[in-house]
């Protein structure tokens, strides 16, 4: 069965996710569309990642990464939380089933690292998703 996907929306109205991929150049938007299309269809939990999807450790755990080189060897990342339990529980998230939510991405030079602070916003917002019940999703 395939996962919906789902892009968070802060409580000013925001889409974090979205913006991001708005700003990207045209062929990394596509790779990482391509990339969301399938895991959703995989879904998650049996997608090979081959590198472009991949589950995040540590502070991150329970975040998960598509990564896609662009530009440049410029390096994109958007930032994921799977939203999976059981149907009642989906239900009152404001959910139709398993869900793949996009909640915010980020770029970086190659060799460059992103920053505790970079990681902490992401965890904030990832954060501010899954404490919302329903859940706040952007139209």
């Amino acid at each position: 069965m395939a996962w919906d996907v789902i892009f968070y929306a802060t409580a000013e109205g925001s889409v974090p996710g979205a913006d991001f991929l708005d700003d990207c150049p045209a062929k990394v938007r596509g790779t990482i569309l391509a990339v969301l299309d399938a895991v959703a269809a995989a879904p998650p939990p049996a997608f090979s990642g081959g590198g472009k999807w991949e589950a995040m450790h540590g502070d991150m755990g329970g975040h998960y990464e598509i990564r896609v080189t662009g530009p440049g060897r410029e390096q994109f990342r958007l930032f994921c939380v799977l939203e999976n339990a059981d149907e009642r529980t989906l239900t009152a998230r404001g959910l139709r089933g398993p869900t793949i939510a996009v909640i915010t991405g980020m770029r970086k030079k190659t060799g460059a690292v992103f920053s505790d602070r970079d990681y902490t916003k992401v965890r904030q917002l990832g954060s501010d998703h899954t404490t919302q019940t329903p859940r706040r999703i952007a139209e």
